[in-house]
C-alpha cells in the first residue's frame, strides 16, 4: 500500500461522489476496491454531509461536503486489516484472499443506500478467472459499517433481502439488537444500553442527580436518549432539560438556531453542572464556540459527559478552550494496542496492488508527488485523527469475517467464485468464537460483542488535547464500574442534600430531585443523606427526638438506689431501725422499772419489732422492681403496721378498762386481741395475693420505660390499708375517750396524737398517690410509711426514754402509788364517797396489774 493511497482517498472520493445526473438504475462505483475470492464491503463517513440539490426533478447523487480525516483513517484501518489477514496463515494455507469495496457514505442515509446497491450486485460468472474479477461486479460476502446508527439501520434493511452479514464497528443504537428486524446485523461494539448504564452508574456514584441531556435528531440520538432517560429514572437521577440538535451538520442555519437555544437553556438552568451529550463532534464544537463567545467561563465550570459519538474527537476543542469550558469525561469503546496500524500509516509505499490496478491513483500521485510539505502535514493529521477504539473494532470485524470464511473453506474448495454464499457465512459468523492477539471474542444472541467501555478524562498535554486518559472501565458482563479516579469539585443537584435526620419532600408535579428537607418526626429517624422517608423506631425499646439520625434506646426508669431522694429516705429508714434497736435495748435493760412496765412491758417489744418490719418494708420500694419485690413490700408493711396498731389499740383499750370500764376488765385478753387483728389482716393479704397479686409492669413512655409495681387491684389494696386505718381510727377513739384520766397520766394523749398523725398522713397520701405518676410514685408511699413509723416512735417511746434516762426519781413505785391515790381520792370526793385504805390498796393493786403505766406531769 502506498502513501499515494491516502492522497487518493483524500482527493478521489470527493471527485467520484460529486457526479450528478446518475441514471436511476446505475449503481455508484466503489471509491476504492481490490479484488479477492471474497469481497468485503466497507461503508465509511469520509465526508461529513451532503449538499442537497435545490430542485430535484430526477434521481441524483448529492455533492459530498466537509472532508473527514477520521473517516479516511477508518477506511485505511479496514484495508490494513484485510491485508494482514491475507498475509496470515489463516487464509494463505487455503489459497484464498479477501477483497474489498470501500464506499463513502458522506454521513447521509440516501448516499449509503446507493452505495449498498453495489454490494448486492453479482454479474461475475462462476467460470471467470480470478484475475479478471475486477472487470465485473462481485456480490459482497459481508459488509463492514456503517458508522452512524441511522445509516446502519437503513443499510441493514436492504442487506436483509440477501441475508448479507453486516458487521458495524461503531453503530450502538439499541434497536439494532432486535434480531427479528435485523437478523443479519452484528457489531463489534456494545449496545447503547450498556453505554447509558455506565453513564448512569458514573452519575450515581458521584451523586450528580440534576443533569441535562443533549442529543441529535436521529435514530442513534433518539435511541440513546430513551435508554438514558429510562435508566436515569430508575436510579433516581433527574433530567432538567433535553435539547436536540438537527442530525445534519451541513444546514448551518438550523444548526446555529439549535446552538443558540441550547445556550439559553444552559443559562436558565444554573444548577445543572453536568450535561450528558450524545451529539456529534461537529455539534459539540459549535456549541463550545458559542458558549465561549458568550463568556460562559463566568458561569462556572461544567462537566460534559461525552458518548462514544465524540468522546475521542480531540478537535472539538483546543487545549485553551478545554480549560475554560470545564471537564470532559468520555465513554469510548474498549480498545487494544494499534501500534501496527500506526506503523502501517508511517511506512506507506507506492508499490501496492491497489495503485497498480487503479488508474486514478496514478493521476493523483502525479498531482501531489512534488508537494512534500502537504504530504507530511496530511500524514500527521491522519495519525492524530485515528481513533484507537474504532480501529480495533474494524480489525475485530475483519478478523471475525476472515475466521468464519476459513472455517467454511476448510471443508470445501473456495477458489471459485460463489463458493460461499453470504447467508452461509452468517450463522458461522454469529456462533463462532474468534481470537485476536490471544484474546477470545464472541457475538451474543443479539449480535453484540462481549466488550465494555473505557471512561476517560480529557486533559491537555502541551498544545494538544489528550482524550484517552482512562480513569475507569465498565464491564458488560456484570454491568459494573471499576473504581474511578475522578477528583472533580462538581456539584450538580437541584436541591442541597438532606442531612441525616431529614427526608426529602417534593411538591406535586415537581421533579423528585427538587425537594425540601423536612425533619423526621418524633420517634422516626433517617441515617443517611437524601433519604426519601424516615424510618420508625421500635416504639417499645427505642425513641428519637425530632430530626434524629438514629434511634436511642429507651432509658429504664425506676426509683433507683443511687437517686438522691431514695438515698435520703433509705438513710431515714436505716436511722429508724437503729433507733428502734436502741430503744429496745434500753427497755430491756430497764424492764423492771415502773415506766417500762407501765408502757406495756412485752407489748413494747412487740411494737418495736413491728416497727423494724415496717422500716424494712420501705427498702423494697427502692430499686428495679421484681414480682417478688412487689408482693413482699406491701404485705410486709401491712402485716407489720397492723401488728403495731393492734398493740397500741390494746394499750388504749387497757386505759379505758382501768379507769372507766372496770367491770369489763376481766374480758381483757391483749394477745388474743392482737392475734385476731393480725390474722384478719393476714386473710386480707392472702386473698389479695391469690386473686389480685401485685406484679411488675412496664409503662412505655416517649423516651423511657417506667418499670413499676402494679398493685393488682386497687380494691384489694384499699381493703388492706383501709383495715389498718380502721384499727387506727378505733385506737384514736379509745385514746380520745381516755383523755380526762389522771391529770398526770399522759399516755392517752400521746396515743391520740400519734394516731392523728398517722391518719392525716394517709389521708393526704390518697390524692397524692392517685395523681402522681412516674418513678417517684413508690417514694410517696415510702414517705408516708416513714412518717407513720416515726410518729409511733416519737409519741410512744421517746417520752418514756426521756423519763428513764433523765427523770429517774419519778421512775419509782412509791411515786406511782401516790399519783393513783390522788386520782382515786379526787374521784371519790367528787362522788361523795371516801375510799378506805383497804379499798385503796385493792384498787391500786388491781390497776397496777392491769395497766401500771403512770406518767407524771413532771416527767413530761
Amino acid at each position: 500500500m502506498s502513501y499515494l493511497l491516502i492522497l487518493i482517498l483524500l482527493r478521489l472520493l470527493p471527485v467520484t461522489e460529486q457526479t450528478s445526473d446518475v441514471l436511476p438504475k446505475e449503481t455508484r462505483p466503489a471509491g476504492f476496491s481490490v479484488p479477492g475470492n471474497f469481497i468485503i464491503g466497507g461503508l465509511f463517513p469520509i465526508h461529513k454531509g451532503v449538499e442537497k440539490p435545490t430542485h430535484l426533478n430526477q434521481p441524483q447523487d448529492s455533492t459530498c461536503i466537509g472532508f473527514s480525516t477520521a473517516g479516511v483513517s477508518q477506511s485505511l484501518a479496514m484495508i490494513h486489516a484485510v491485508e494482514t489477514v491475507n498475509n496470515s496463515p489463516l487464509l494463505a494455507r487455503l489459497g484464498v484472499t479477501l477483497g474489498y469495496k470501500i464506499h463513502d457514505t458522506c454521513s447521509d442515509v440516501t448516499t449509503a443506500l446507493r452505495a449498498t446497491e453495489d454490494f448486492t450486485q453479482d454479474d461475475c460468472s462462476s467460470t471467470m478467472d480470478f484475475t479478471n474479477m475486477d472487470k465485473c461486479s462481485q456480490r459482497s460476502t459481508a459488509v463492514i459499517g456503517a458508522y452512524h446508527s441511522e445509516m446502519s439501520i437503513a443499510v441493514a434493511r436492504e442487506l436483509n433481502l440477501e441475508l448479507i452479514p453486516q458487521v458495524s464497528y461503531a453503530s450502538t443504537a439499541d434497536i439494532l439488537s432486535d434480531k427479528s428486524r435485523f437478523p443479519a446485523f452484528s457489531r463489534t461494539v456494545p449496545s447503547d444500553m450498556h453505554q447509558t448504564s455506565a453513564m448512569v452508574k458514573l452519575l450515581q456514584e458521584n451523586k450528580w442527580t440534576w443533569v441535562g441531556v443533549v442529543t441529535t435528531d436521529g435514530d442513534y440520538g433518539r435511541s440513546a436518549l430513551d435508554s438514558f432517560l429510562s435508566q436515569a429514572f430508575q436510579a433516581g437521577i433527574c433530567v432538567a432539560f433535553k435539547e436536540i440538535f438537527p442530525d445534519s451538520v451541513t444546514n448551518t442555519k438550523k444548526l446555529q438556531f439549535a446552538v443558540s437555544r441550547i445556550i439559553q437553556t444552559l443559562h436558565t438552568n444554573t444548577k445543572v453542572r453536568v450535561v450528558v451529550s450524545f451529539a456529534k463532534p461537529e455539534h459539540m464544537s459549535r456549541l463550545f464556540r458559542g458558549l465561549l463567545d458568550q463568556r460562559w467561563v463566568h458561569q462556572g465550570h461544567q462537566l460534559w459527559v461525552a458518548s462514544d459519538n465524540w468522546s475521542t474527537s480531540p478537535k472539538v476543542v483546543t487545549h485553551e478552550e478545554l480549560n475554560l469550558i470545564g471537564w470532559v469525561v468520555g465513554f469510548s469503546f474498549e480498545s487494544r494496542d494499534i501500534t501496527p496500524f500506526k506503523e502501517f500509516l508511517k511506512n506507506l509505499e507506492f508499490d501496492s496492488v491497489a495503485q497498480k490496478n487503479n488508474s486514478l491513483l496514478k493521476e493523483f500521485y502525479s498531482t501531489f508527488m512534488n508537494n512534500n510539505n502537504e504530504q507530511v502535514f496530511m500524514m500527521e493529521n491522519l495519525i492524530t485523527s485515528t481513533d484507537a477504539g474504532n480501529v480495533f473494532s474494524i480489525q475485530m470485524a475483519v478478523n471475525a469475517i476472515a475466521q468464519a470464511v476459513a472455517k467454511l473453506c476448510s471443508n470445501r474448495n473456495c477458489t471459485t467464485p460463489g463458493a460461499i454464499q453470504p447467508w452461509e457465512l452468517l450463522p458461522e459468523l454469529r456462533n463462532s468464537t474468534y481470537e485476536m492477539n490471544g484474546t477470545s471474542y464472541t457475538f451474543d444472541e443479539n449480535g453484540d460483542v462481549n466488550l465494555g467501555y473505557q471512561i476517560s478524562l480529557w486533559s491537555t498535554i502541551g498544545q494538544s488535547v489528550q482524550t484517552l486518559n482512562v480513569v475507569s472501565m465498565y464491564h458488560q458482563q456484570n454491568s459494573s464500574l471499576t473504581s474511578t479516579n475522578l477528583k472533580l469539585s462538581v456539584t450538580s443537584k437541584c436541591s442541597n442534600s438532606c442531612n441525616p435526620g431529614q427526608f426529602k419532600k417534593s411538591a406535586e408535579g415537581q421533579h423528585t430531585c427538587c425537594y425540601d428537607c423536612i425533619e423526621c418526626a418524633e420517634n422516626q429517624y433517617s441515617n443517611s443523606t437524601d433519604m426519601d422517608q424516615c424510618y420508625s423506631c421500635d416504639n417499645i425499646l427505642e425513641w428519637a427526638e425530632p430530626g434524629s439520625s438514629t434511634c436511642k434506646p429507651k432509658t429504664p426508669e425506676f426509683f433507683a438506689w443511687n437517686d438522691g431522694f431514695a438515698m435520703f429516705l433509705l438513710s431515714l429508714a436505716a436511722l429508724g431501725v437503729l433507733v428502734v434497736f436502741l430503744v429496745s435495748f434500753l427497755f430491756l435493760w430497764h424492764r423492771d422499772s415502773p415506766v417500762v412496765k407501765a408502757a406495756g412491758g412485752p407489748l413494747c417489744q412487740l411494737i418495736l419489732f413491728s416497727l423494724v418490719g415496717s422500716f424494712v418494708s420501705s427498702v423494697f420500694f427502692v430499686g428495679k422492681p421484681m414480682d417478688i419485690q412487689c408482693k413482699v413490700r406491701q404485705v410486709l408493711y401491712s402485716l407489720s403496721f397492723t401488728l403495731c396498731v393492734s398493740c397500741i389499740l390494746v394499750k388504749s383499750l387497757k386505759i379505758l378498762l382501768a379507769f372507766q370500764m372496770k367491770p369489763l376488765s376481766r374480758l381483757y385478753k391483749p394477745y388474743i386481741i392482737v392475734c385476731f387483728c393480725v390474722l384478719v389482716q393476714g386473710a386480707n393479704c392472702t386473698w389479695w395475693l391469690i386473686l389480685f397479686s401485685p406484679h411488675k409492669t412496664s409503662v412505655i413512655n416517649t423516651s423511657s420505660i417506667l418499670e413499676e409495681c402494679r398493685e393488682g387491684s386497687y380494691v384489694a389494696f384499699g381493703a388492706v390499708f383501709g383495715y389498718i386505718a380502721l384499727l387506727a381510727l378505733v385506737c384514736f377513739i379509745f385514746a380520745f375517750k381516755g383523755r380526762k384520766l389522771p391529770e398526770k397520766y399522759n399516755e392517752a394523749k400521746f396515743i391520740t396524737f400519734g394516731m392523728l398523725v398517722y391518719l392525716m398522713a394517709w389521708v393526704i397520701f390518697i390524692p397524692i398517690y392517685v395523681t402522681t405518676a412516674g418513678k417517684y410514685l413508690p417514694a410517696v408511699e415510702m414517705v408516708v410509711i416513714l412518717i407513720s413509723n416515726y410518729a409511733i416512735l416519737c409519741c410512744h417511746f421517746f417520752p418514756k426514754c426521756y423519763a428513764i434516762i433523765f427523770r429517774r426519781m419519778y421512775n419509782t413505785r412509791a411515786d406511782f402509788m401516790r399519783n393513783v391515790y390522788e386520782y382515786s381520792t379526787k374521784g371519790a370526793g367528787s362522788l361523795g364517797d371516801l375510799i378506805l385504805p383497804e379499798v385503796y390498796k385493792k384498787i391500786t393493786n388491781a390497776f397496777y396489774s392491769l395497766y401500771p403505766c403512770v406518767m407524771f406531769k413532771n416527767m413530761s
